[in-house]
This record gives structure tokens, sequence and C-alpha cells, in this order.
């Protein structure tokens, strides 16, 4: 009875230990959706949303900071019909266009984000915020766009066990310059105006999905 005990001991002690180890890494995918905001839409959010993908990777610094690295593209669209501004000569604009951003974001959690560990008051919940930089690119011929942008955000994170997690995340990016819609709609109304005065954003709302790897270390109880 004894060596049984032992037997079942010895096998179940590697799924615990494994249940309860920190993870450097996470590696996943983002889908949702993505708008422009502009010279084709001052001011309404999710106005003719186009779908958004991604590929993620995050650096888990501590239970509280993270670094995030994104790759991501979006269709965005405007339409100038409708606005209640007028645009000189009573002309209109129409866009269609798929972006691509590129960035890095440290991310920080308002609670000890983690799996296990009680003693250290992790949760499997919690939001977070994040700030960074980014480049934006519309690989476009004859109207192509490249900047740098600023990204700002909220999200929310929820681990479903000790490697995989899930996240909704919503962020808005100041682009650095004011063709992001076309050089139709660049400086429409001729009024000269700094890259930090433009008014060219785009937004990203996406759920999430990683998988932890890169083990950080194992604890032992005896030490």
């Amino acid at each position: 009875m004894k060596k049984l005990f032992l037997i079942i001991i010895i096998l179940v002690s590697p799924i615990i230990a494994a249940q309860s180890q920190d993870f450097k890494y996470e590696i996943g995918a983002a889908a949702g959706v993505g708008f422009y905001m502009g010279d084709a839409n001052p001011s309404k959010i999710f106005r003719k949303p186009g779908a958004a993908f991604g590929a993620v990777f995050r650096r888990n610094l501590n239970y509280r900071w993270a670094i995030k690295c994104d790759l991501a593209t979006a269709g965005i669209k405007g339409d100038t019909r409708g606005l209640p501004g007028v645009f000189p000569g009573g002309a209109y604009y129409v866009f269609d266009r798929q972006l691509i951003d590129i960035g890095a974001q440290a991310e920080f959690n308002f609670f000890h984000y983690g799996w296990g560990y009680s003693y250290l008051d992790t949760k499997r919940i919690s939001p977070y915020l994040l700030g960074g930089i980014g480049i934006t690119a519309v690989p476009e011929k004859g109207d192509g766009y490249f900047s740098l942008n600023i990204p700002i955000g909220v999200g929310v994170k929820y681990k479903l066990s000790a490697r995989w997690n899930i996240g909704l995340e919503f962020s808005m990016r100041k682009s650095l310059g004011d063709k992001l819609d076309g050089r139709l709609l660049d400086d429409p109304y001729k009024i000269s105006s700094s890259a930090l005065k433009n008014t060219d954003w785009y937004s990203f709302t996406c759920f999430t999905i990683t998988y932890d790897f890169g083990r950080k270390k194992v604890i032992c109880n005896n030490l």
C-alpha cells in the first residue's frame, strides 16, 4: 500500500509543479475590428469598422509589468458624405485602405496577474493599461503611407489555465502624420499644423489568446 501511495505521489508531483509554474513569455493571436478617426470621421467611434487580425508576443517582467510586441493589420474606411462639416468646393471623399501596424507597449496590471501562489496574492484576472510606440504603414502604390504612432489603451486578461490566457483590449493609436486617409485628405482646408495636431487616429478592439512558455523558476519549499 505504501509503495502504491509513493508511486501516485511521484506521478502527480510533476503535474502539481507544472500547475504552479510561472512563465517568461506568451505568444498568440488577436482578432477583432479596427476603425479610423480623422477628416472623414472627426468624432464617432466604431464608424465603418473593418476586420483586424494580429500576432502577439509578451515578455512578463513580473506580476504587474509586461512588455508586449504586436504585428497587426486592419481595414480602415472613411466617407465624408453626411458629415456636418463642408469641404472646400462641396467635395466629398471616400476611401478604403489596409494598414499594417507594428509596435511595442508596456503593460501595467492592476492586480498581481498569475496562476497559483496564493501567498503572493496572484489573480487569474486583471485589468491593465498600456502605452508605447509603433509604426504604421499603408503599402498602397502611389498613395502609400509610413509614420510613427503612439498607442494608448486598456484591456483585461484572464488565465484559463497555467499556460493559456484570453483577453480583450481596446487601444487608440495617434498617427504622427496626416496622410493615413490618403493624400486627397491631407490638409483639405489648407491649414498648416504640426504632427502633434493632425487629426489622424485609428483603433483596434481585439480578443486575444496566448500560450505561456519559458519557465521562470522552480520554487522549492525547502529553501
